[in-house]
């Protein structure tokens, strides 16, 4: 089966096509990081809908924690390190982020 339009004879392009790959800007809709052009895909809360967003600069708040492929809070930038809470207690609560920190800094 041909993927060609009946109606305009033109090729028909899947909604999937859209979103396949790492093609998801910053601030739009996304099901997980995978497409995102930045890499993360994240929410603010369990019931927000999740969104693509810049990875985290120096001195942000971080998680390397994905929950579904969604996080809630980025990860770091290249070259930096995410230095935090890393608990069994805070995996199970969500709540092990931490800081992005240069890793030469790091004690």
């Amino acid at each position: 089966m041909n993927n060609l339009s009946l109606r305009t004879g033109k090729p028909i392009r899947s909604r999937m096509a859209s979103t396949s790959g790492s093609s998801v800007g910053n601030g739009e809709l996304c099901i997980g990081s995978f497409q995102c052009k930045s890499g993360c895909c994240q929410r603010d809360t369990g019931l927000s809908l999740a969104r693509c967003a810049n990875k985290n600069a120096e001195g942000n708040a971080c998680s390397n924690h994905l929950l579904y492929n969604i996080y809630y809070k980025c990860p770091c930038e290249d070259g930096l390190k995410c230095d935090g809470d890393k608990s069994i207690i805070g995996s199970i609560t969500n709540t092990n982020f931490g800081t992005c920190k240069d890793p030469n800094s790091i004690a």
